[in-house]
C-alpha cells in the first residue's frame, strides 16, 4: 500500500443495532480502498449486535463495548481511538454510496489527488435509501459548491456522515448538546479549516427511518442556541422563522 496515501478512520456508534449494523459492516468491508480502520463504539448492546460484528472481525476492525453517556460521548471515544488521517462517522444502517467511494475520493479526481492530505475537510452529497437499500431521493439539503462555516446559517447543508474531517483538526463533541451537537461540531471544524474540498461525489447512502417527532422540539431549541452562538441571535431567529415558513409551505 502507498504509505503517502491518506487513511480513513470510520467510526460507527451502536446500541442494540442488530437490525441495521450488518449492512454497514459489509459496506466498509467491501471498500476497494483499504487504507482504513473501522472503529465500532458499542454502548453495551443486549441484543445480537456484538455477535454480528464478530463475524466481520479483521485487522482493520476495532471494537469496544461499554456503557457511555450517550451518542456524542460514544463519538468522542471514537475520535480518541482513531489513528487515520480523516474521520468519517457512519451510523448503523448507513453505507458508502459505492464500493469504490473512498478510492474515488483519493484517486478518482485530479483536483483531490493534488489536494490529498492538505484538505482539512472533505464533503459530498447524500442519498436517502430505505431498509431494502432502494434509492428514495437525494437529501433535501444539497451540499453547496463552496462550503464555509457561514454556509450553515441556512441549516445543516451537508449530512454529518458525508463530512470527513482531518483527525488532527478534530475536537470533541460538546456534551452539553444532547441532540444537535453534530451541527455545532461541523461549524467549529469549518471555522478551523484551511482547505474545505468538495468531492463532487455522492458519498453516503443514508437510511431513512421515517419522520420522527421524538425530541424534535428540544433539537430545534438546541439548534437555535447553536446558531446564536456562532452567528448571533438576530440571524438565528430570522433563519428559524424562515425554516418555519418553509415547513408550512411543504405541509
Amino acid at each position: 500500500m502507498n504509505e503517502t496515501a491518506p487513511t480513513f478512520s470510520i467510526i460507527t456508534v451502536t446500541y442494540n443495532a442488530e437490525a441495521t449494523i450488518e449492512v454497514t459492516l459489509h459496506s466498509v468491508q467491501q471498500q476497494t480502498y483499504r487504507q482504513i480502520e473501522h472503529i465500532i463504539v458499542d454502548g453495551g448492546s443486549k441484543d445480537h449486535t456484538l455477535s454480528i460484528i464478530e463475524k466481520y472481525k479483521d485487522s482493520y476492525l476495532h471494537v469496544i463495548s461499554e456503557p457511555d453517556k450517550g451518542l456524542y460521548d460514544a463519538m468522542n471515544k471514537g475520535i480518541h481511538l482513531a489513528k487515520g488521517d480523516y474521520l468519517c462517522f457512519l451510523n448503523a444502517g448507513d453505507t458508502f454510496h459505492e464500493v469504490d467511494t473512498l478510492e474515488k475520493i483519493v484517486n478518482g479526481n485530479r483536483e483531490l489527488s493534488i489536494v490529498n492530505r492538505q484538505s482539512s475537510i472533505l464533503y459530498g452529497q447524500t442519498a436517502i435509501v430505505n431498509a431494502d437499500r432502494q434509492f428514495l431521493r437525494m437529501r433535501h439539503h444539497t451540499a453547496p459548491e463552496v462550503l464555509t462555516w457561514k454556509s450553515f446559517k441556512q441549516g445543516m447543508l451537508v449530512c454529518h456522515q458525508a463530512f470527513f474531517v482531518k483527525r488532527t483538526l478534530a475536537e470533541p463533541y460538546n456534551l452539553h448538546y444532547k441532540y444537535s451537537s453534530d451541527f455545532d461540531w461541523c461549524i467549529r471544524m469549518m471555522k478551523k479549516a484551511d482547505v474545505i474540498t468538495n468531492t463532487h461525489l455522492i458519498l453516503i447512502d443514508y437510511l431513512d427511518e421515517g419522520m420522527t417527532t421524538r425530541h424534535h422540539k428540544a433539537s430545534l431549541l438546541e439548534r437555535l442556541r447553536i446558531m446564536a452562538k456562532h452567528y448571533g441571535w438576530f440571524t438565528a431567529i430570522l433563519m428559524h422563522l424562515w425554516f418555519i415558513v418553509r415547513l408550512m409551505k411543504k405541509s
